[in-house]
């Protein structure tokens, strides 16, 4: 193997080099991923990234970068072996990688998007319908609590009330605002 190699001129070798290396880290990433390990494990700089919110899309990182030279030598070596010029190889194996790299990119983008924080948000109550748990005081005079279901779960919340009664235990209620530290603002629904 190694004599078919070295009889190779130098620019498919350039591309077999590409394109075998590529292929054995993106296999070894593979690989390490499915049995418990992180491609993050061996020299990946995207977890100080991935670990800030703060950034969506990211299309330059080392899984998109081994996808970008695999997808970039397998190509040029087809376009080789189709007998494309050198110009024409390039710009077909530089589009094929680029295109890996996009899809790559948006795949861990919206794989990242199906992730859920947990952080209850307030303002999902709003409309929502409940139960009075303990009394509410009649104008805003006493926090008493209710039963809201928020982001499918059932949240017993303090809550007050504008109403000119108070709101009794078991009343059933809408939650019509929240105030700024997370306080419902209710009233009877009719």
């Amino acid at each position: 193997m190694t004599d078919w190699f070295f009889s190779l001129e130098l620019f498919p070798k350039i591309y077999w080099s590409i394109a075998l290396l590529g292929s054995i880290i993106f296999i070894f990433t593979t690989i390490s991923t499915f049995i418990g390990g992180d491609a993050d494990d061996f020299g990946d700089v995207d977890s100080d990234i991935e670990a800030d919110t703060g950034i969506g899309f990211q299309f330059i990182t080392f899984r998109n970068l081994v996808g970008f030279f695999t997808l970039f030598g397998w190509s040029g070596i087809a376009c080789i072996d189709a007998g494309f010029s050198k110009p024409l190889t390039i710009i077909i194996s530089l589009i094929c990688g680029l295109i890996m790299m996009t899809i790559m990119a948006a795949m861990f983008f919206y794989m990242n998007k199906l992730s859920d924080s947990g952080t209850m948000k307030f303002k999902n109550a709003i409309n929502e319908v409940g139960e009075v748990y303990l009394t509410v005081g009649a104008k805003r005079s006493s926090i008493g609590k209710a039963h809201v279901k928020i982001q499918g779960a059932l949240r017993e919340l303090e809550a007050l009330t504008d109403s000119e009664t108070d709101l009794k235990s078991g009343t059933v209620i809408k939650v019509k605002s929240i105030t700024d530290n997370g306080i419902l603002i209710i009233e009877k629904l009719n």
